[in-house]
């Protein structure tokens, strides 16, 4: 009965340890270029009317990811969970490139992703 029981424990951690989503092996690098494009662009993170550089905009977007990566399935879904919106006000974040108009950073980068994907396919 103990076998049993110490086989059901052990089957259920193996379950529990699949069932936690977070992007699958092959999307890994996607996520880590995306945080390398944001971390190394001269471009800023506008959050709540706050611009937020490089490094600092990274460690937000990691800090998000980490708490929602049970929830994140894929890296376009990494984008809409860690980098798309304030929790806290709901606004959108924005992201403002020099010589150029701010767009939403979801569209900016879901570009970047495509740009990526695309060279990953040559």
């Amino acid at each position: 009965m103990k076998a049993i029981i110490g086989f059901l424990v052990a089957s259920l951690a193996v379950l529990a340890l699949e069932a936690r989503a977070d992007v699958p092996k092959e999307q890994e690098a996607e996520v880590q270029h995306l945080l390398n494009y944001l971390a190394s662009s001269e471009c800023s993170m506008l959050r709540n009317g706050k611009a937020h550089e490089g490094e600092e905009a990274v460690k937000h977007v990691q800090r998000k990811y980490d708490h929602y990566r049970d929830q994140i399935a894929s890296t376009e879904e990494f984008i809409e969970r860690s980098a798309t919106r304030s929790l806290i006000s709901g606004k959108a974040y924005q992201v403002a490139c020099p010589g150029s108009e701010e767009v939403p950073s979801g569209e900016w980068l879901n570009a970047e992703l495509e740009r990526y994907r695309a060279g990953a396919d040559l």
